[in-house]
């Protein structure tokens, strides 16, 4: 599969490393009578990335940059370089290669040649067609050619086909225009006016004719401070119109879209119900085209953050585009075609209505400068009635395109799609030009048959045919390919996907192991059904981090995919011993407090390793008294409020001593997840899971709920307890009643990180809240959710729900996976349960509470630089914008890392982990450490991240609420600690 709605099942894969392993596999091939099908990034739409024979990869070892020269404007590069590696490249030159898709971080440019790639800026720069200087070609059975300008390298009897033809050639492909990409709709470069142009027809040819093995493309001047002018207009129709207008000011891009493709994201866009992005050279120029547009709504962007926020809009279109405002799918299909742009105007009603006649829906978006139209459309690709309706509504679009003398592929290519369709937009005498050109290139017919020329229909291979009618496999059949998971880009916020960034392996992709667990629910190559090992070895390495969910244009969540398949694979089997030691962890962690083993317990495992865990891996420390278990003691000794020992810094930071206390005796050492050094293996049966832990989840930020009341709701069997101290100065007025906060204990915060919870009480406390604490045997259950412990899961869920009742307002919550689990998960695993989303809603972030119930505060100013890491969690579900504002307020500069730290709870203390999660700690979060400036703070609000920090950088970072808590005054009357304290534990 690629990124189409077709599936057709290769017979094997080959990775050649080189153009002599290109000949080799092809002459075999050949020799065998195999097809081939030479494949790049995958992110074909059309089918035509797809093939029953031997699938050429040529991304895992030919994507090599072999050469660029700046004076020459040139480069030469490998089939499987992706576009973004080689416009990285030619950036400090001042240089870029012009076509741009939307799939840029992970198309390939043998994949652009082969369909004659486009983009945004083709309006300006052209096709991949017209950046192509030379191409190395290898051809079924292993002949090499060389293809440039004039006839030498072309293969035996091109030339003499051109000459017999040039009638068909000059009418019959006559009138095209810059998007004519349909079929071999090149073929007219080889007319002895157009200069013989071998290899600019070459291009678009979708792997029906060779292998391309290597390129000379050109390069072009990029525009030193290009300025954006987004145009808004009363609806699509005008914007369209506008469009072909705006043409003679020499724009780079002119790109259209409409309100119900961009939703809640048009708040930031002019006034309007449709826009039109112009890119343009300078902020002169963008001025100009301002002027003379006769828009309803302008906005000018000259900053580049700016402009990539709203570009992103436009990149993300293709899978925002595959979701309804009702929730249900659209798919590829009819998602490039193109019509000259003076028509755009006049074609777009038409199509819309042509839509409606069919009762289809779908929002169309795109190059409007060039006529181009994308969009994804609601087919029903499963139901002989649905298929039927993709087969009618496909001719009647495929001859209102041809009415406006267009182009049934602007950029994409026909593939499966559309080539069944190519007699409706060319006449017979060119169709047969086709299948001619054809035979001289591949006359075994071995390339990528069924594409082009004598093509499947449109209707045959798809992908839906196969999948039982099971919610699971809709949810699967959610990744449309558009392969966002493979890129290999580093920086910024994304997360998704470590693993693959980690691997290179397509099957480590989120991409990847969708397909996987789609084959194994077809049941045709992967027979073993949820006991399969393929889709166990492919969900090994996810790290379950939940980037896709967000990063992911379609919001596939492998995380949860993976937790069922864990939950089916090992039904009624002894699971691994790390599936006890860490989807147990509430229970043993409870087991070690009750018992008062941690101070042994720490002794131990300084020399001892848990059976089934990775060795490489230290042990976290447990605290020796739980938080809330301090909590309540303290709350019977004293009003007062403890103060928090001191912190030991991050290497290079000044030693922070609060007023008043002594430094810490030895160093904390935080590590992601703590286990006990005993693993019973009799409690293989679901354990009776206790507190909180907090390790994945996934959604959406709550609405706001009402103020809490002081204690829990009656009839709930957990309780919340009271505040503990008073930061008021003595003899102040006591103020007015103070919104209450439950601080949720979740086990890394309750057994392994205390003084998080003790300073997050304080802060909450110093902004006029009034924090008490859930008592009782809750749980977010994501241990066992993480581990595929499903039913466990819901029993533990269920009794936290009975502990806590209904929540009449903030439940703050420390850990952003437990956050996160509590959110998502928790109504996911119990929909009919109606306290669920009640408790869902309830939750907040330690900085959303602040920010939401806190708003005047002003939390003390720290003014120190910080760096570390946000939580894959927080990034996927919950969103960081409060932590950055609060972190802002108080003086602490600078950003946090982006991806994974690679720890991910169990993830990285399982066997087998711990080289893919090193270097996905190396990816940012590493080389940020390295790089801060000394007296940088170390933030990390996940007890993973702080652990893998620990362990891999030698320091300590610290929970937000704890930087802050330290910049606050320090109360007076406070009682002693309960004898010195454990090293490395915070206590009050």
């Amino acid at each position: 599969m690629d990124a189409s709605n077709y599936r057709r099942v290769p017979v094997g894969v080959v990775a050649p490393r080189d153009a002599e392993d290109v000949a080799a596999a092809l002459a075999v091939c050949a020799e065998a009578g195999v097809p081939v099908v030479p494949r790049g990034g995958g992110t074909s739409i059309a089918g035509q990335a797809t093939g029953t024979g031997v699938v050429l990869d040529l991304t895992r070892h030919m994507n090599s940059l072999v050469s660029l020269d700046p004076a020459a404007r040139t480069a030469v590069v490998q089939p499987g370089l992706v576009l973004d590696r080689l416009r990285d490249a030619a950036r400090p030159h001042g240089l870029t290669f012009g076509p741009d898709p939307s799939t840029h971080s992970r198309c390939t440019l043998g994949g652009m040649i082969g369909n004659n790639a486009c983009g945004a800026h083709s309006v300006a720069w052209g096709t991949t067609a017209d950046n192509v200087a030379e191409l190395a070609v290898t051809t079924y059975g292993g002949s090499a050619h060389r293809l440039g300008t004039g006839w030498e390298g072309a293969p035996d009897g091109l030339r003499e086909l051109v000459s017999a033809n040039l009638a068909v050639l000059r009418t019959g492909m006559a009138g095209g225009f810059s998007r004519r990409i349909s079929g071999y709709g090149g073929l007219d470069a080889l007319l002895p006016e157009r200069g013989v142009q071998v290899a600019r027809a070459f291009c678009g040819s979708e792997g029906t004719l060779g292998v391309v093995t290597e390129a000379v493309v050109r390069l072009v001047e990029l525009p030193a401070a290009p300025a954006l002018a987004v145009l808004g207009y009363a609806d699509e129709s005008a914007a369209a119109q506008a469009a072909a207008g705006l043409l003679g000011y020499g724009p780079l891009t002119v790109e259209g879209m409409a309100a119900d493709l961009v939703g809640a994201a048009a708040s930031g866009l002019p006034r309007g119900g449709a826009w039109l992005f112009a890119e343009m050279r300078d902020e002169g120029a963008a001025r100009a085209l301002i002027r003379a547009s006769d828009a309803v709504g302008t906005l000018l962007l000259t900053d580049p953050a700016a402009q990539r926020a709203l570009w992103r809009i436009r990149e993300d279109a293709a899978g925002t585009a595959t979701r309804m405002p009702d929730g249900t799918m659209a798919w590829p299909g009819w998602e490039d075609c193109a019509v000259p742009p003076a028509r755009l105007g006049a074609y777009l009603p038409e199509f819309r209505a042509l839509l409606a006649q069919h009762g289809l829906r779908g929002s169309p978006y795109g190059h409007f400068g060039e006529g181009c139209v994308h969009v994804r459309i609601d087919f029903d690709l499963v139901t002989a009635e649905g298929v039927a309706r993709f087969r009618a509504f496909s001719y009647d679009l495929a001859d209102l395109v041809v009415a406006h003398g267009g182009s049934l592929s602007g950029e994409h290519g026909d593939g499966q799609a559309r080539a069944e369709l190519l007699p409706r937009m060319y006449g017979p005498s060119v169709i047969d030009l086709f299948e001619s050109c054809k035979r001289v290139w591949d006359p075994a017919g071995g390339m990528n048959p069924g594409i082009l020329v004598r093509p499947a229909r449109l209707d045959e291979n798809l992908r839906f045919a196969v999948l039982p009618s099971l919610p699971f496999a809709g949810e699967v059949a959610r990744c449309i390919g558009v392969a966002k998971c493979r890129s290999t880009s580093v920086g910024g916020p994304g997360v998704m996907c470590p693993s693959y960034r980690a691997t290179g392996e397509e099957r480590h992709s989120t991409r990847g192991r969708a397909r996987l667990l789609h084959e194994m629910l077809a049941g045709e190559v992967l027979r073993d059904g949820w006991r399969s090992a393929e889709v166990a070895g492919a969900l090994d390495l996810c790290l379950g981090c939940k980037g896709c969910r967000s990063d992911c244009p379609v919001g596939v969540d492998m995380a949860a995919y993976k937790a069922e398949f864990l939950h089916r694979h090992w039904a009624g089997r002894l699971r691994p011993l790390s599936h006890y030691a860490l989807g147990g962890l509430p229970f043993w962690l409870r087991l070690i407090a009750a018992l008062r083993l941690a101070g042994p317990l720490n002794l131990v495992s300084r020399f001892l390793r848990i059976p089934g865990l990775e060795r490489a891996r230290a042990l976290p420390r447990v605290a020796r008294t739980p938080f809330t278990r301090s909590w309540r003691r303290a709350a019977r000794r004293s009003a007062g409020e403890a103060p928090l020992p001191a912190l030991r810094p991050f290497p290079g930071a000044p030693p922070r001593t609060p007023r008043g206390s002594a430094p810490d005796p030895a160093p904390q050492t935080p590590a992601g997840l703590d286990f006990p050094a005993a693993l019973d293996m009799a409690a293989s049966g679901e354990d009776p899971a206790p507190p909180a832990f907090e390790e994945r989840g996934s959604g959406g930020r709550p609405p706001g709920t009402a103020p809490h009341a002081a204690t829990g709701p009656g009839g709930a069997r957990g309780t919340v307890e009271g505040r503990v101290g008073d930061s008021r100065p003595q003899g102040a007025p006591a103020p007015a009643p103070a919104t209450v906060v439950t601080v949720w204990p979740d086990t890394f915060t309750e057994y392994l990180a205390p003084e998080a919870g003790h300073a997050a009480v304080r802060v909450l406390r110093a902004a006029g809240l009034e924090p008490v604490v859930q008592t009782g045997r809750v749980c977010c259950g994501l241990t066992y959710i993480s581990t595929g412990r499903l039913d466990t899961a819901r029993r533990v869920l269920r009794r936290t729900l009975d502990a806590v009742g209904d929540p009449q307002g903030p439940v703050t919550v420390l850990e952003p996976s437990c956050a996160a689990a509590l959110r998502t998960d928790l109504p996911a695993l119990l929909p009919e349960d109606p306290r669920a989303p009640r408790l869902a809603a309830a939750v907040r972030t330690f900085a959303e509470t602040l920010e939401e119930y806190a708003p005047d505060w002003q939390p003390p100013r720290l003014d120190r630089p910080v760096a570390g890491q946000t939580h894959c969690h927080q990034h996927a579900v919950l969103g960081d914008g409060p932590d950055r504002r609060l972190r802002e307020r108080a003086g602490l500069t600078g950003g946090l890392s982006g991806g994974c730290c690679g720890l991910a709870g169990n993830f990285g203390f399982e066997p087998g982990h711990h080289e893919v999660s090193v270097a996905c700690a190396e990816e940012q979060l590493l080389p940020s450490l390295r790089a801060a400036a000394p007296g940088t703070e170390v933030l990390a609000d996940g007890f993973s991240c702080r652990t893998q920090i620990a362990q891999l950088a030698g320091g300590r970072a610290r929970h937000l609420a704890e930087v802050l808590a330290e910049g606050l005054p320090e109360p007076e009357g406070l009682p002693e600690p309960e004898g010195p304290p454990e090293p490395g534990v915070h206590r009050m």
